[in-house]
């Protein structure tokens, strides 16, 4: 490709999505904003991803194409090799599974550099299933908190105490866009030793570094499907022992109130009583709960109270009442 240095550094991380992979890699070439450069990762997939890949080894656009011999046992490790290969000042990691509307780079690029401030650029999505059948109409919830604008921009530290506490509002890697000098040495450290939960601590890190943009269009194309990682992490209960480094983390790092963390823990607990996990990891998840970050079934209890007075005082700390 052209020696000149790319906006924008397109990471397509892959582990046996040789079904998706093609439709996927079009829809980044297909964009109608072109100063990128593509990274082709494979984390050796045991389908025909590689000969899929192959094919594009020689693309103009492809400045790399890395297979690997071994699995490295998280997808975020490949985030990190993408990101060190990046040579563009904006990072976007394409997962493989997932597509984009020709439409999304240009949205995405012009709201980071008309906000220098930005460290991270997020719009909303689609959620389509193994087929690329459309499942969920409004799944970022625009029309239920009254989101009008086309954009807003909010305080990363805000948005990281309000939006990112309680889940991970940057729930999908392929809708964000972000600067790769937000990305500070080991970064990705803490996120490349996890399968499930790496990507929450990352976008927690990298909003905290700028404000945050959301473009309130969708854009972006989220795949949910028994395949993906998140999926296998729920059922066998890793997803959630994760969550509690990422909450720890959170906890040790921001101002949120003890009351709220109370409330967190909380629906942290429901959560895991209320779910198909085994009874000998449910009681593992609430023992490192209780060590970790001090959550005991009082906080369950705490979080029921909570929800009953939440008609009566409506600024009690919930999901709900946090979402910007």
């Amino acid at each position: 490709m052209s020696t000149s240095q790319p906006l924008v550094s397109v990471i397509i991380p892959n582990y046996n999505y040789a079904r998706y992979l093609e439709e996927r890699i079009e829809s980044v070439l297909g964009q109608d904003f072109q100063d990128f450069e593509v990274i082709l990762l494979d984390d050796a997939s045991s389908d025909n991803s590689a000969e899929i890949l192959q094919r594009y080894r020689n693309h103009p656009k492809v400045s790399h194409l890395v297979i690997n011999d071994t699995n490295t046992g998280s997808p975020f490790a490949q985030w990190e090799r993408g990101i060190a290969l990046a040579h563009g000042k904006y990072i976007w990691i394409a997962e493989a599974d997932d597509l984009a509307h020709p439409a999304f780079l240009s949205h995405s690029v012009r709201a980071l550099e008309s906000n220098p401030g930005a460290s991270l650029s997020f719009s909303g999505a689609e959620i389509i299933d193994a087929e690329g059948i459309k499942i969920i109409e409004d799944y970022d919830y625009y029309s239920n908190h009254n989101i009008t604008s086309e954009l807003q921009i909010y305080d990363g530290t805000e948005y990281v105490v309000r939006n990112m506490f309680w889940s991970s509002r940057i729930y999908n890697a392929s809708g964000a866009i972000f600067r790769k000098d937000a990305v500070k040495p080991r970064f990705l450290e803490e996120s490349a030793r996890m399968r499930n939960s790496g990507d929450w601590l990352f976008w927690v890190k990298i909003a905290a570094a700028g404000n945050v943009i959301e473009i309130h269009q969708k854009l972006n194309a989220f795949r949910i499907h028994g395949a993906n990682t998140t999926s296998k992490g729920e059922k066998n209960g890793t997803l959630r022992l994760e969550d509690i480094k990422v909450l720890e983390y959170i906890e040790n790092n921001f101002d949120i109130s003890r009351y709220k963390r109370i409330i967190r823990h909380g629906t942290f607990i429901k959560e895991i009583l209320r779910s198909e996990i085994s009874a000998p990891k449910k009681a593992e998840i609430l023992a490192t709960l209780r060590l970790r970050l001090g959550a005991t079934m009082w906080s369950y209890r705490m979080e029921r109270v909570n929800k009953l007075l939440l008609p009566l005082f409506p600024k009690l700390p919930s999901i709900a009442n946090d979402r910007f």
